[in-house]
């Protein structure tokens, strides 16, 4: 079986050059989106693949003293979640400017779609990073927010995705132990 690549895409995402950024998916926050149960198992099935692929995880909190802390389902990817007041979150991260060696591709999930997660998406992509919006895993209180939200984003250079395309884009091959754990996430079986 052949399972080089002579060829890809650079618009394909490599597990050896992505991050996974959780946003903001705290107690307060969470219960008052209208899809929640979608997006937290969304957002989670992107964390289980990361881990499996060894794709780093990140998560930020929103004024936690507000907004509560980060679901137990997701904390339990990331103990470490730096708290930010401001919107974006490329600042408590420390994420600046990625050299050649950084990991320049973010896969960017979580809440609300047309606030925390749009600055981040335009503030990444205004220093350089690939990113792509799994639109599965990203929401808003409001379908109009989420949806210009997605539009606003995808002109700016971010790629709309689904959850399943990117874990399968980490994974790339077929018949490997990370591929079957990769299926069964997707099917469930």
């Amino acid at each position: 079986m052949n399972t080089s690549a002579p060829h890809r895409s650079s618009e394909l995402f490599r597990r050896q050059s992505s991050r996974l950024l959780l946003v903001d998916l705290q107690e307060r926050l969470v219960p008052v989106i209208p899809d929640r149960e979608s997006l937290l198992a969304r957002c989670r099935m992107l964390a289980q693949g990361a881990q499996v692929l060894g794709v780093p995880i990140h998560a930020t909190e929103q004024y936690p003293k507000g907004l509560g802390t980060t679901l137990p389902e997701i904390a339990e990817f990331v103990p470490d979640r730096p708290e930010k007041i401001r919107f974006s979150c490329t600042d408590c991260l420390g994420w600046s400017v990625p050299g050649p060696e950084d990991r320049f591709q973010i896969v960017v999930a979580g809440i609300e779609a047309h606030v925390c997660v749009q600055q981040t998406v335009l503030d990444l992509l205004s220093l350089g990073y690939q990113v792509q919006v799994p639109v599965d895993a990203v929401s808003s209180r409001g379908d109009l927010d989420k949806q210009i939200a997605f539009r606003r984003m995808e002109l700016s250079g971010a790629t709309l995705t689904t959850t399943e395309a990117v874990l399968f884009e980490w994974c790339e091959v077929a018949g490997t132990p990370e591929f079957k754990a990769i299926s069964k996430l997707v099917t469930g079986r």
